[in-house]
């Protein structure tokens, strides 16, 4: 048989194993704590992660270890609560997940992250998707994080009310209803005008998340890949700036205040007819729509399609602050969270589309389960993994988050509300040059 990189080692690390055992050690390869007097490892996440489960496996299978968990609403309230602590030099914990979108700023004191070479990982490096790892690789080479999820985006649709307005609702008709692989922002606009003209109903939540995913399928988004600001007189950006506005001009937008729904409602009662999703987006569908009652029933479906093309939205690597008293013990939970099996399985809990390459091709992401069976039964794993083919991964520069929330949030909102287009990006550029080029 012939070896590759990865069977080499797996092999080495399987022996490690066995060693380790040998020595009374425990599955994560850490020898400190015991069941009488367990190490403490917190844990600070955000969203929907679906690590919950695995947080109580880990310490099943390594009695020295116990793990204290906090969760975040959202991964901008994560952001601040880690660069105040991190200001502080005080109050972070040992695995520390970061979003992609604001792992640029992380960059910035990477070397207030442990490198995780130390502990193994470029041994383990190709177990990922190649543009995951080198996000998280600063610029003297070290891997300060374990990639979990990456966020390739289709189409959330409810078919009932597709139906109502005549459209098609099988899946595959429905991506070709949209152009299939040919499908552009225009097309999505202009079958949202059909659908409101039939109905009388918005197309799409908010104008927040499609200006999100029409930047992030850019080559180059807010920045350059040299890390220039890349915003003011990108006519690519006002080119797709113009098609939103006109979209909201059109009444194609519900105004829904983002991350909020009504505690799901909005998800339940007509409200919107289609909804970008990254993967990680699917958990939280189901969980809008059973916060206000609803289930399987209530239509909600996913088709292999995105308007203007491949996209990625979001994505999470877990990092070990250089903070934490154990960084052994807190790089080996980070691995273990990272690994195929794990991905596996956090993605049946909340669609989190793994980077690990081994998951992607896992029964427990290809196959059935209870996320896929609220989706009517899509095969969601096969779908996200079709829709991350050609994802290119986006330079994302310091004050991207800020830019996408603080600057284009008020500005989007304001679309929404009957702004005209250029005032609002007007409003925008005014944000831009108080908020990030003057700050």
């Amino acid at each position: 048989m012939k070896l590759s990189r990865r069977t080499t080692a797996a092999t080495a690390a399987a022996l490690a194993a066995i060693a380790l055992g040998a020595a009374g050690c425990s599955a994560s390869g850490s020898a400190a704590g015991t069941a009488d007097d367990p190490i403490t490892l917190t844990v600070t996440t955000f969203g929907t992660m679906g690590l919950d489960d695995l947080y109580t496996e880990y310490e099943s299978e390594n009695p020295g270890i116990k793990i204290e968990a906090t969760n975040i609403d959202t991964g901008g309230n994560a952001k601040t609560d880690w660069q105040t602590k991190q200001a502080a030099g005080a109050g972070l914990p040992d695995v520390q997940a970061v979003e992609e979108g604001w792992l640029s700023a992380v960059m910035q004191v990477s070397d207030q992250f442990t490198d995780l070479s130390d502990y193994g990982a470029k041994d383990i490096s190709d177990q990922w998707v190649d543009w995951k790892v080198k996000q998280a690789t600063d610029s003297n080479g070290r891997i300060i994080g374990y990639g979990t999820d990456i966020g390739p985006e289709g189409l959330c649709y409810n078919s009932t009310l597709f139906a109502e307005a005549g459209l098609p609702t099988d899946r595959d008709e429905v991506a070709a209803l949209f152009g299939g692989d040919d499908a552009t922002w225009a097309d999505y606009f202009a079958l949202g005008e059909k659908y409101h003209a039939a109905t009388g109903k918005a197309w799409y939540d908010q104008s927040g998340f499609i200006w999100n995913a029409m930047v992030n399928q850019q080559p180059e988004g807010y920045y350059t890949s040299d890390g220039e600001l890349n915003i003011e007189d990108n006519s690519d950006l006002k080119e797709l700036w113009g098609e939103l506005a006109g979209g909201a001009a059109a009444g194609l937008s519900s105004g829904q205040t983002q991350w909020d729904w009504g505690k799901g409602k909005a998800f339940t009662d007509g409200s919107f007819a289609t909804f970008v999703c990254p993967g990680w987006m699917l958990g939280v569908v189901k969980g809008q729509v059973e916060a206000a009652g609803g289930d399987a029933t209530t239509g909600w479906d996913f088709a292999n399609v995105f308007p203007g093309g491949p996209a990625n939205w979001g994505g999470t690597f877990l990092t070990v602050p250089t903070q934490s008293k154990h960084p052994k013990e807190a790089a080996a939970l980070a691995e273990w969270l990272t690994e195929a099996k794990q991905q596996a399985a956090a993605f049946t809990v909340a669609g989190t589309f793994p980077s690990n390459i081994e998951a992607q091709s896992d029964p427990a992401v290809t196959g059935t389960n209870d996320l896929a069976t609220f989706f009517n039964d899509a095969p969601l794993g096969t779908i996200l993994a079709e829709r991350s083919k050609g994802v290119v991964a986006q330079y994302k520069g310091p004050d991207d988050s800020v830019i996408q929330e603080q600057v284009f949030g008020p500005s989007a909102l304001s679309l929404d509300s009957g702004t005209d287009g250029q005032a609002a990006w007007d409003n925008a550029i005014g944000l831009l040059d108080q908020l990030v080029v003057n700050k």
